[in-house]
């Protein structure tokens, strides 16, 4: 395969062993993910949609919908709403955010706007700007389906600690 070729290699052989060395599995072909950068000096207006990973370095004023990560580096500024499975905050979002697995807000990020995500981390020096909001994670184990949630529970005088 030359350097420039379009055409590529697959080796679907396993490679040979040397005298006194385990043979080595073949490795499944390495899984690509589409990523996307948005340089400094660069702005986007209008809605960015897709699958994978967008990093943000320059200037985004619309719409995030992706099923992937938005990284938005420290030199980054989205105006406009967010949607992903990961979004990371180092820079400055001006826009709500929706996050369906994770939410980081880094120490140089600023959030004006609400989050909404089952998992929130807001490093010292974060600024959150708004209201969070945890919303449920992976649908729950069928097995506890038949336990029953009792919203009883009282504390106090009537408490008994020692099982009297």
């Amino acid at each position: 395969m030359g350097f420039f070729s379009s055409t590529q290699r697959t080796d679907t052989q396993t490679p040979i062993a040397m005298e006194g060395e385990k043979p080595q599995e073949s490795l499944p072909p390495p899984q690509k993910v589409a990523s996307t950068l948005i340089t400094q000096g660069v702005t986007i207006n209008g809605t960015v949609e897709g699958e994978g990973v967008v990093q943000v370095e320059g200037v985004v004023e619309g719409e995030f919908r992706m099923v992937g990560a938005v990284i938005v580096a420290d030199t980054g500024l989205v105006r406009g709403p967010i949607s992903a499975d990961v979004v990371r905050v180092a820079g400055k979002v001006e826009g709500n955010v929706t996050a369906r697995e994770h939410m980081r807000l880094e120490q140089t990020g600023t959030l004006i706007g609400d989050v909404a995500t089952a998992s929130l981390v807001v490093e010292d020096g974060g600024c959150l700007n708004g209201r969070s909001t945890m919303i449920k994670g992976p649908a729950p184990d069928p097995e506890l389906a038949d336990v029953t949630v009792t919203s009883d529970l009282q504390f106090g005088p009537a408490y008994d600690i020692e099982g009297e």
